[in-house]
């Protein structure tokens, strides 16, 4: 149920929603604490407990109001809540990022092409002295950009417009990061207008999704860039090249974006010449882009496909196989092939189970199946996600996609090391290593099993008898 409503489940599912993201706003006027990174000045002026209270009450009053506005519908209509996601985009872009740093690393990295350094083999470590390289936090200081190259020359500019300052460049970055997320929320309800419940549930999905701006606007990361491109060439696939040219840009703004290209490819897979043109258009824009940047701009890229976040059941996964086999080996190699062999056995229910196989529902199992497979996850890689299922029907897939994402926010309470107080590494030392995979993995195993559920009771369902003659 996705629908405008105005009962007391309802109200207060849109209620807290807007609650969440007052409070994230608030998180960001309150400036440097443990959740916010200073951008220069004084390293903090709020209690670490208050902030990280701050945060949880956003995370937990978010996760309550995306349910229930999914389950129970909404009290405010589409067109309110693209309005209301837009004005806090446009609003936290203004404010301090918050919720992790990674904001600072994307500085660096334009600060280091404006001063003729490599980022792809160049941390921050390597301008010492430097004022917009000087404010990146541990344990990211020795670290090469694992971006791609239009993700690099995004940062580059902001960088030659905000040369020495460091608030300057943040702001670039962050202008660009609001107007793709709430160009994508535009997109996304110009696509579903003419059917007044799929539009409020791309509303609920994205724009007025109070953990995506958590996560992708006021935590200001680079994936609201690529998941714009994304949902732009899915939009614009009747035009190949176009839509070739819009998913090589987001390929080349990060990688794993360009999984949901597939969705796409199996619509045209018995137009070849059209699937040519796209696919040929879009292999260029990537090709050329990473021949400008050099072939160092791979190297990162490889050796970060191999990590395994602490939060990932992959984790404990490995925790085990350690434990039983040996601590010789960190067992990425068969983690890597237990994750990919999961990512296809979960597309392929999904996929069995989808009514419709046009190019909006395969792309949006694959980003799901991904985001749920994959050993190194984050909260913000959920937007892909968020943003292909918005454009594909409704299902239960939107359910388990939210509490994937309640539980990686939670985990992930702020996602910084530096200026967190010693008696709160419980909530790193148990909400992100030990409950969270646990979690994950029962939503894993349930999003398979209501998937292989319904395309068996899809099997059974009779089919309508053929007309007399």
């Amino acid at each position: 149920m996705t629908s405008q409503s105005r009962t007391p489940g309802a109200v207060a599912s849109t209620a807290a929603s807007v609650l969440s993201v007052l409070l994230t706003i608030v998180i960001g006027l309150l400036g440097p604490s443990a959740v916010v990174p200073a951008l220069g000045g004084p390293s903090a002026g709020v209690s670490p407990h208050l902030a990280v209270g701050l945060a949880a009450a956003a995370i937990v009053l978010g996760g309550l109001g995306l349910l229930g506005g999914l389950v129970l519908g909404s009290r405010a209509g589409a067109r309110a809540l693209v309005a209301f996601g837009g004005t806090a985009a446009a609003v936290l872009a203004f404010l301090p990022p918050s919720g992790s740093a990674d904001h600072l690393n994307y500085a660096a990295y334009g600060r280091m092409v404006t001063l003729g350094l490599n980022p792809y083999t160049h941390g921050a470590a390597d301008l010492p002295g430097d004022p917009i390289a000087a404010a990146v936090e541990a344990p990211w200081r020795e670290e090469a950009s694992v971006y791609g190259p239009v993700a690099t020359a995004v940062q580059a500019l902001a960088s030659w417009i905000g040369g020495d300052s460091l608030r300057v460049t943040i702001l670039v970055l962050a202008l660009v990061n609001a107007a793709a997320f709430a160009g994508t929320g535009l997109l996304l309800d110009r696509f579903t207008r003419d059917d007044p419940a799929r539009r409020l549930r791309a509303a609920l999905l994205w724009t007025a999704n109070p953990l995506l701006i958590y996560q992708l606007v006021a935590g200001m990361h680079i994936d609201t860039l690529a998941i714009a491109c994304m949902v732009a060439a899915l939009l614009a696939r009747g035009r190949p090249a176009g839509s070739g040219a819009l998913l090589g840009l987001g390929v080349a703004v990060k990688l794993n974006a360009g999984l949901v290209a597939l969705g796409p490819a199996w619509e045209l897979r018995r137009r070849p010449g059209r699937l040519a043109v796209m696919a040929g258009v879009a292999v260029a824009v990537v090709a050329a882009g990473y021949a400008l940047a050099g072939p160092a701009a791979l190297g990162p890229v490889t050796r970060t496909s191999k990590a395994v976040a602490h939060a990932s059941f992959w984790k404990s996964f490995q925790g085990f196989l350690q434990s039983v086999v040996g601590v010789g080996s960190a067992y990425r190699a068969e983690i890597q092939i237990g994750s990919v062999l999961v990512l296809v056995l979960l597309a392929w229910v999904m996929f069995r189970a989808l009514p419709e196989r046009d190019a909006l529902a395969v792309a949006a199992v694959l980003a799901v199946a991904y985001v749920f497979a994959t050993p190194y996850i984050l909260p913000w890689y959920d937007g892909l996600a968020f943003a292909m299922l918005a454009l594909a029907g409704a299902s239960a897939v939107d359910r388990f996609a939210a509490g994937h994402l309640i539980v990686l926010s939670l985990a992930y309470l702020p996602a910084r090391v530096e200026m967190q107080p010693l008696d709160l590494e419980w909530l790193r030392l148990v909400v992100r290593q030990q409950v969270a995979p646990w979690a994950l993995l029962a939503l894993t195993l349930g999003l398979a099993g209501w998937a292989w559920t319904t395309a068996a009771r899809a099997r059974r369902r009779p089919r309508p008898a053929a007309p007399r003659p």
